[in-house]
């Protein structure tokens, strides 16, 4: 009799709980390390990085287990790859930090909607087809972190492969979104082939000739692509990057400074003959079209009139309502009105007096906008950033702006920061006649991080996706010019004060993703839903069985 249990027992069990610890936090680094600012042959990482997980999660049979074991991968990109959400500078709000912290350890839990999908659908189908069928299920979640008030679709698996030029061809028809599954896909064949490698070969080589069939023909369409490309009709356009601090510019002492700055880097780009300039987002950060500050708005005009240029800005916007208040607005005690404020872009016209508007859309959750604010208001007190920035309304439609070039009219999307990496939103724009994608932003919140390099590449994506240009004005950093294909023809330094001037090309051809962004994404979503309600009425017959 063994008082004290089976001690050989409890050390081999104890050895592959460690086993599969190191291989779900492998699964982990290989998943963050696949991403941007990691250079791209380090990308190819992406296509061998569940391999490790799925030999783990094959064992477990409980959802505590699939998840707990879930739980450790994601844990473990989070750490990698959003650490620089909170800032973590020294001027940097505490609200940030917390929020960023937060953000650390709940992205991971939310991500568990995957896993728990999976032991769903393997308790229908079983262990094989749930495995087969896991992809679906994180393509369905990718599309969930798009809605609701806590929306934040940075980790989809397509933008991982932003700088593999030739692969991500494909996301003209398919989109990011087909880019995850495809990756995904590639993975599991692997895992097959590895799994079955030494009971059976020809079945390993089977599974891994599709998936180098897949991953070759994909390249293949992809050159061909690039190949076939063709001259474009441009726009000259000059990109201004102050590298303006993101926390002292919001002490308002210095406006005519700062404009100054502004245009002295317009001025060189004016000198080499910019049609279009483009400052990056809340260039100045006042409400630049309130009475208070129309000497500087005169002073903007009279540039553009002087120069005959476009001029397309960041800028902090308020409406006042006296009567009939969209839903959202704010009420002003002092004022005795109504008012809303947005995250804008305007554009000034030399021959107009009239400004065309663009009020932001997709707020960054806690940093732009409290989640739910609108059915809870108390919160907009609780949770507020000392720069003020917080409590943004939401922007109710998406804009088309109008240049006029050499007696032709131009259309341009203008785009608001973190609403690049919203695929299907993007396509909107192109939709409805945007002909290049202008993305202003102030990355420098987050300082020499991996997130400024990320925001970048991510664009490559919206750029191949709808086969438009992206132009890029950042405060601080990376502004660039990203072609049609993806691919980066100039660049700035992070933390660079410049201006430059950039022949931006023009399309109008409609790809087949821009028509239909969300087929795959809703397709895999209903499947998912389909299989909640099949498990809930598994659970129904049981209970009604038992109550019998």
């Amino acid at each position: 009799m063994k008082l004290f249990g089976n001690t050989e027992s409890d050390t081999e069990l104890n050895k592959d709980k460690r086993i599969n610890r190191v291989l779900l936090i492998l699964s982990g680094i290989l998943f963050g390390i696949s991403f941007p600012p990691f250079p791209f042959p380090i990308t190819l990482l992406i296509f061998f990085f569940l391999i490790p997980y799925l030999f783990v999660i094959q064992k477990k049979s409980s959802l505590l287990e699939i998840n707990r074991s879930t739980y450790l991968m994601f844990i473990t990109l989070s750490l990698i790859t959003l650490y620089w959400v909170g800032s973590w500078q020294s001027k940097a709000d505490p609200f940030l930090m917390i929020g960023g912290g937060v953000l650390i350890f709940f992205y991971p839990a939310v991500l568990l909607i995957i896993s728990s999908l999976y032991y769903l659908t393997r308790k229908i189908f079983g262990g094989n087809a749930g495995l087969w069928l896991f992809p679906i299920h994180w393509v369905t979640v990718e599309y969930l972190l798009t809605l609701t008030d806590l929306k934040f679709p940075w980790l989809t698996l397509g933008h991982s492969l932003a700088k593999f030029t030739a692969f991500i061809q494909i996301a003209d028809i398919i989109g990011s979104y087909g880019l995850s599954l495809i990756i995904l896909y590639i993975n599991i064949l692997l895992f097959k082939a590895a799994e079955n490698l030494k009971s059976d070969i020809k079945r390993a080589i089977r599974f891994l000739t599709i998936s180098v069939l897949i991953f070759c023909s994909i390249i293949f369409y992809g050159f061909n692509k690039i190949e076939h490309s063709k001259n474009e009709k441009t726009i000259k356009t000059g990109i201004v990057q102050p590298n303006l601090d993101p926390w002292d510019k919001w002490q308002t002492g210095r406006l005519s400074d700062l404009l100054n700055q502004y245009l002295e880097l317009s001025d060189k780009c004016i000198e080499q003959g910019a049609k279009l300039i483009i400052w990056p987002e809340t260039a100045l950060p006042v409400y630049l079209l309130s009475a208070e500050y129309s000497y500087i708005t005169d002073s903007i005009y009279s540039y553009v009139r002087k120069n005959n240029i476009h001029l397309l800005t960041g800028m902090p916007d308020f409406q006042v309502y006296y009567n009939n208040p969209p839903n959202d607005a704010k009420f002003s005690k002092t004022g005795d009105y109504f008012f809303t404020t947005y995250n804008s872009i305007l554009l000034f016209n030399p021959n107009s007096l009239e400004v065309q508007k663009y009020g932001k859309m997709q707020l960054v959750p806690l940093g732009e906008k409290v989640p739910f604010v609108e059915s809870l208001p108390f919160l907009a007190d609780f949770f507020k950033w000392n720069v003020g920035i917080s409590s943004w309304n939401t922007g109710t439609d998406t804009t088309i702006f109008n240049v006029i070039s050499d007696n032709d009219t131009i259309n341009l999307a203008g785009i608001v920061c973190f609403e690049s990496v919203f695929p299907s939103f993007v396509s909107e724009f192109v939709k409805r006649g945007a002909e290049f994608l202008v993305v202003v932003t102030n990355d420098s919140w987050y300082g020499n991080s991996s997130g400024p390099y990320q925001h970048k590449e991510f664009a490559a994506l919206r750029a191949v996706e709808n086969r438009r240009a992206v132009v890029r004005s950042a405060n601080g950093g990376i502004s660039c010019l990203i072609n049609q294909y993806g691919i980066t023809e100039f660049e700035t330094e992070m933390f660079t004060r410049s201006s430059f001037v950039v022949d931006v090309p023009l399309n109008e051809q409609i790809t087949f993703y821009t028509k239909y962004p969300l087929i795959i994404p809703i397709l895999s979503s209903a499947f998912s839903l389909w299989i909640i309600g099949i498990n809930f009425l598994m659970w129904l017959k049981r209970k009604f069985k038992l109550d019998e």
